[in-house]
């Protein structure tokens, strides 16, 4: 159409469609929040409990309860070091306790006239992520409005609502964690950098000016540049690892300075932006530096931030510098961003070799987060730090076709200037972050949902094109003239963009709307629920463990100096919770009592030994050597032992241990990946050699005595700590009882081997739909069958104390038993739990020569002790006094000689006292507690398939029952 026609229309135009043409956007932007927010919070009622307490759906989300509670308590200071995780060092929270927390609390604040209640708090709490999510589109719009104008802004956004993928699933209630904080403060710090880059190149400024002090020139383009430094600032204060937005930043900032050099274009505007955004932040993020976190962590407030900011500053400067220097000497512009490549190697040589931490700082966090050269650095066991599988069917699932549309975006951005079209430099910055944002998208699933900022804004330059190209803008008068091929082609580009987002193309349930009725309450959190509030009400408070009276010292509220060594000095009674690093954070908020690992993956190589170890004595010695600062982690006993004898002897102890049924199961393979051995050794036979074939026969025997079933995990989950003497189970938690199996794939009467020469077994997966459905698939196959040969059960969570243990001491003169090399030394007492299930522990020692005995024995017969004693309330009770024999084992019974009974006081069991046994001589028989034990012993079991090292969160907490009668019959189990 004409530009006279134009004229006309504009002409004709009621001022009621100029004011519709102004600000037709401002509804349209309105209801896309109102959507987003209404789809995230479509589960709000499943964490709203009856009791009141929190319900929420990710491990993070409960430490930032914690925080945000703490920050209502002490506001407006947050919590940067904290003392009741990390035990027995304590732990500097770094990316908790940030802005993100003082926001909710200031939210609250306001709703709650200055002093909320925990319901307020908590309810402001669950609907601050959604709300902060429906905010991302306001940036996200007037990024697309810059790009492709006002109908590829409203594009953007409405890409951005209904995008299904990993930024939904993190916006939306129940989510408590900084994910969705930091995609809107980037989506601030890009939209302030792209409008100070903008004016930059509208007002010129250069370094004369500067030198001139030509304030009125330069005002406009440093109040931006400012602005655009607060906003980085903004954001790493809500996420100290924003630092990598820095490092996009100047890798921009190097791109552009030299195609502006290039193309003859004075490199000093966007020099300036860099120069003054920058030394903001700089100055801003120095302020924010906190004790505990100086040094170069890139996931605390310390030296890093401002350091990395100020390279920048001091780099595009030099730029600019180098740039004169150049034109002075009247060299090749296109050899110059040769030099800077050169140069910038040059800086990195010398870094690698005079600063190699600070290298590997950056080195790391740049193969680590940015791009996808090695997937393992980090987290080695978290899903969601893992590469995606298969790239291309994760951003389908993530964004339809809007990916390959935003690709085509940036084609189109890249290709302006080769068309003669105006070229800026917010579109180098947008080029160079998104390439970055899909970098790192490939490098860790996670990222997809800072990636859904690129797929959104860039989109709206790819509308704009297409609009452009073929002619489709033009007025409401015009529309008599649009040709058929436009219509078609508009409704092409709506399909390709939203059809795979919307019914009825997408799969059922997979729209974002579907996807906002699916948050539901973290399972681990309600499995766990009631074994941290019974720890929290049945345990001694921190710091009065024995009665030592220092509770007063370790408020939960309570505000802790960093220790200039980083390890806190814990007063005498303060203990710590041993348990794997995934249920940290519950033992904290829930229990209120202090874990030794957590999900900051601090000291998950030493709960990972510990879990492993495959004696009760390197057991105790890991403990002994976590009190006294010894690494733990790939040493020998010996070694262990020798750190041991000769520290200081510490009263940091490890008073409690929590395994649950994806620690003894699912999660194993996962925490072998942390030390030692891995997953192999412990499911596979001491003596298999590699391609060895298995008669049927043989299986339970040969996998009857697994190193597996000597692990600290077996020993107290599914055996109760039965042989051990220093620990006893105290509580367990019947929330579900999951069965076990382990089976074996057998071929032709031989079990099968994989592909790694290993035989095809599966050990304790958690008995499933999918597992049942699996093994029967396996049994349809004619050339396979399955043999179980293992079957047990046990409690979803077990809690143990660590006790000095009872001496039970005794003689006798018998010669001819003294001389009976099989005779030893037993202990039993029956023992029934909270949730009326019995078993008997036994204990065994060996006859001295001179016929004394010791045996030494966890559990109590009585209960006098408690909490308030600085003791445990142990829900675990003895149903009578110990049986104490000695006798000979012969085919599966034992022949007594000499039996008597005691009782065992909580007071000998805590202070490792010696309980006197007078024996009689007797004739009975019994039977042996090893030679008769089955799988069918009643014992709790964990679920998973220990196949991954990847699988450290459970999802499917049903539990299937008993094995489908089609298996094969249950193989008794062979002693250990």
């Amino acid at each position: 159409m004409s530009t006279d026609t134009e004229h006309v229309e504009e002409d004709t135009e009621t001022p009621f469609l100029e004011t519709w043409r102004e600000w037709y956007h401002v509804p349209v932007i309105g209801v896309v929040v109102l959507f987003m927010f209404l789809a995230r919070i479509r589960s709000y009622d499943r964490f709203v409990t009856e009791d009141g307490t929190p319900a929420l759906a990710a491990v993070d989300s409960w430490y930032h309860w914690r925080t945000i509670q703490w920050t209502a308590k002490n506001y407006p200071g947050t919590m940067p070091y904290d003392v009741w995780t990390g035990f027995p060092t304590g732990h500097y929270v770094g990316q908790f306790g940030t802005l993100f927390d003082q926001l909710i609390v200031t939210a609250a604040m306001i709703v709650g006239l200055g002093s909320p209640s925990t319901e307020t708090l908590y309810t402001v709490a669950l609907l601050s992520v959604p709300a902060m999510a429906a905010l991302v589109a306001i940036p996200v719009f007037y990024m697309g409005r810059r790009l492709g104008g006002t109908v590829g802004g409203l594009v953007s956004i409405v890409v951005l609502a209904l995008a299904p993928g990993t930024f939904f699933y993190r916006s939306m209630v129940g989510q408590l964690d900084h994910h969705t904080a930091e995609v809107l403060f980037m989506a601030i710090a890009m939209l302030a950098m792209m409008v100070a880059l903008r004016v930059a190149e509208r007002e010129k400024p250069i370094y004369e000016l500067v030198v001139d002090g030509d304030w009125d020139a330069l005002r406009e383009p440093a109040i931006y540049s400012v602005l655009a430094g607060l906003a980085l600032s903004l954001y790493i204060w809500v996420w100290p690892s924003a630092i990598l937005l820095i490092g996009i930043f100047a890798v921009f900032f190097a791109v552009q300075l030299c195609l502006d050099y290039v193309r003859g274009v004075s490199p000093d505007h966007v020099a300036f932006v860099g120069a003054v955004s920058m030394g903001t932040t700089t100055v801003v993020t120095t302020l924010l530096i906190e004790d505990g976190g100086a040094g170069l962590n890139v996931s605390s407030f310390g030296y890093l931030q401002p350091l990395a900011a100020l390279l920048v500053a001091a780099g595009v400067v030099f730029m600019a510098w180098l740039a004169r220097q150049w034109n002075d000497r009247g060299l090749e512009r296109r050899y110059y961003p040769v030099a800077i490549g050169g140069i910038i190697a040059a800086v990195l040589v010398v870094m690698m070799l005079a600063l190699p931490n600070l290298y590997d700082t950056f080195v790391g966090n740049l193969t680590g987060r940015l791009l996808p050269l090695d997937p393992s650095t980090g987290a080695l066991t978290v899903r969601e730090a893992h590469p995606p599988g298969n790239f291309t069917a994760h951003v389908f699932d993530e964004f339809g076709a809007a990916f390959y549309t935003m690709l085509a975006g940036l084609g189109f951005l890249i290709a302006r200037p080769f068309l003669g079209r105006e070229y800026r430099a917010e579109y180098t910055l947008i080029v160079v972050w998104s390439l970055f944002l899909i970098s790192m998208s490939m490098t860790q699933t996670r990222f997809a949902y800072y990636l859904v900022l690129a797929v959104a804004v860039v989109n709206a330059v790819f509308v704009a094109d297409v609009v452009r190209l073929f002619d489709l803008s033009g007025t409401v008068q015009s529309l008599q003239d649009v040709e058929t091929y436009q219509v078609i082609v508009f409704v092409l580009v709506i399909v390709l963009l939203f059809a795979p987002l919307l019914p009825p193309m997408a799969a059922a349930g997979s729209t974002a709307w579907d996807r906002g009725e699916q948050s539901q309450p973290s399972s681990d959190a309600m499995i766990w629920e009631d074994s941290n509030h019974w720890l929290a009400e049945n345990t001694p408070e921190p710091g009065n463990y024995g009665g030592a009276g220092n509770e007063s010292e370790l408020e939960y509220y309570g505000t802790y100096d960093y220790p200039e060594d980083g390890d806190y000095d814990y007063p005498e009674g303060a203990y710590g919770v041993m348990s794997w690093w995934d249920y940290g954070h519950l033992i904290t908020v829930q229990g209120e009592r202090i874990p030794h690992a957590n999900p900051f993956q601090q000291n998950a190589r030493s709960a990972s030994a510990y879990l492993t170890a495959e004696s009760e004595e390197r057991a105790e010695l890991i403990l002994e050597a976590i009190a006294a600062g010894e690494p733990v982690a790939d040493r020998s006993t010996e070694e262990l032992r020798d750190a041991v004898e000769n520290a200081d002897e510490s009263h940091e102890q490890q008073r409690y241990v929590m395994i649950d049924y994806a620690t003894a199961g699912g999660k194993f393979s996962a925490i072998t990946a942390w030390s030692g051995p891995g997953y192999g050794h412990y499911v596979t036979p001491a003596d298999y050699q590699s391609g060895e074939s298995i008669p049927v026969e043989e299986i339970g025997e040969r996998f009857g005595n697994l190193p597996y079933d000597n692990t600290t995990t077996s020993r107290l989950y599914f055996d109760d700590a039965a042989g051990m003497e220093h620990y006893r189970l105290v509580h367990e938690n019947d929330a579900f009882t999951p069965t076990y199996i382990s089976y074996a794939i057998t071929r032709n009467g031989q079990v099968a081997t994989n592909e790694n020469g290993q035989p095809a077994v599966a050990i304790n997966r958690r008995v499933t739909q999918q597992v049942q459905l699996e093994l029967q698939q396996l049994q349809s196959n004619p050339n396979l069958d399955v043999q179980v040969f293992d079957q047990r059960q046990a409690a979803a969570v077990k809690t143990f104390e660590r006790v000095e243990g009872a001496t039970l001491t005794g003689s006798l003169d018998d010669q001819s038993v003294i001389d009976d090399e099989n005779a030893a030394v037993y202990a039993q007492v029956e023992l029934e739990t909270g949730t009326n299930r019995t078993f008997v522990y036994t204990q065994q020692a060996e006859l001295a020569d001179d016929g004394s005995f010791e045996v030494t024995v966890p559990y109590a017969t009585d209960d006098e002790l408690g909490p308030d004693d600085g003791y445990t309330d142990s829900s675990v009770e003895a149903v009578g006094d110990y049986a104490v024999f000695v006798g000979t084992p012969d085919n599966g019974t034992i022949q007594q000689h000499y039996a008597g009974e005691t009782a065992v006081p909580e007071t000998a069991v805590v202070d490792g006292d010696t309980v006197d046994v007078t024996l009689e001589q007797t004739d009975e028989v019994v039977d042996d507690p090893d030679a008769n034990e089955t799988t069918d012993d009643g014992n709790e079991t964990s679920e998973g398939d220990g196949d991954s090292a990847a699988n450290e969160t459970e999802t499917n907490e049903t539990d299937a029952g008993n094995v489908s009668s089609s298996l094969e019959p249950v193989a008794a189990r062979t002693a250990r």
